[in-house]
């Protein structure tokens, strides 16, 4: 049985099988749940502890306003990095949501199903080069940007190589699962916009597929470049 790995409680129909795991499936969800969130109190569906010093409301909001309109479930997420981004010492500015689960997220054949968007208000810097859904190890993600140049692709990556790419538009939903074999060591790509169902985009190619199901990186990583910018950066996330 194939499973899915989700933002929301409800599968993608072109990706028939069962959820094992959604981080927003309930619509009650808070910023102030997500905050209660610590290595010593480690309650809700998300890990949070990669991020920067401000308040947490600072990096994350949690509303309707903030989904795909035409996904099923009742909010979708804001995730920000800015000028006080800077985790654990590190000179990358991060903003990322871990999975807080006993479910094996790492074996099998699974999808890792999300949808990601950006408005013009708070855009990210094209100048800067972004990592984002990530794993640990980075064996499939979605980068964005270029540091020194100025480059509005948003590509898709199997051990760092691209295989898919578009120019990010403001106010488009990107749809996206990663097809992950972790048996087979392969990855592919499934895509789409807005309210489009889902298509193969890209056929599996080989991948050192791993995970913990601790190291699924929701949000986004943004790389030190040749200039500073504080501004903050909304990325919008939902299923």
């Amino acid at each position: 049985m194939q499973s899915l790995i989700t933002l929301l409680a409800l599968p993608a129909s072109t990706l028939a099988g069962s959820v094992l795991w959604s981080g927003i499936s309930d619509s009650s969800l808070t910023v102030d749940d997500i905050d209660k969130w610590s290595w010593s109190n480690q309650v809700g569906a998300w890990q949070w502890y990669i991020h920067g010093s401000g308040k947490t409301s600072e990096y994350l909001g949690v509303s309707p306003e903030f989904k795909n309109p035409a996904a099923a479930d009742a909010q979708g997420l804001r995730i920000t990095i800015d000028g006080t981004s800077f985790w654990n010492g590190q000179t990358m500015e991060r903003s990322e949501l871990i999975p807080q689960t006993k479910a094996d997220l790492g074996s099998g054949h699974l999808y890792y199903h999300f949808s990601l968007s950006t408005k013009e208000t708070n855009a990210p810097n094209p100048s800067f080069e972004h990592q984002i859904a990530f794993f640990e190890s980075h064996f499939t993600e979605l980068k964005y940007g270029a540091s020194g140049s100025s480059d509005n692709t948003l590509s898709w990556n199997a051990d760092g190589k691209s295989h898919w790419s578009v120019q990010l538009e403001a106010g488009t939903w990107y749809n996206f699962a990663y097809d992950i074999d972790f048996d087979s060591q392969t990855v592919g790509l499934w895509a789409s916009n807005g309210s489009e169902p889902l298509t193969q985009v890209v056929t599996p190619v080989s991948a050192s597929t791993s995970s913990n199901s601790a190291d699924w990186h929701v949000g986004q990583l943004r790389l030190p470049g040749s200039e500073s910018d504080d501004a903050a950066e909304d990325w919008f996330w939902s299923g």
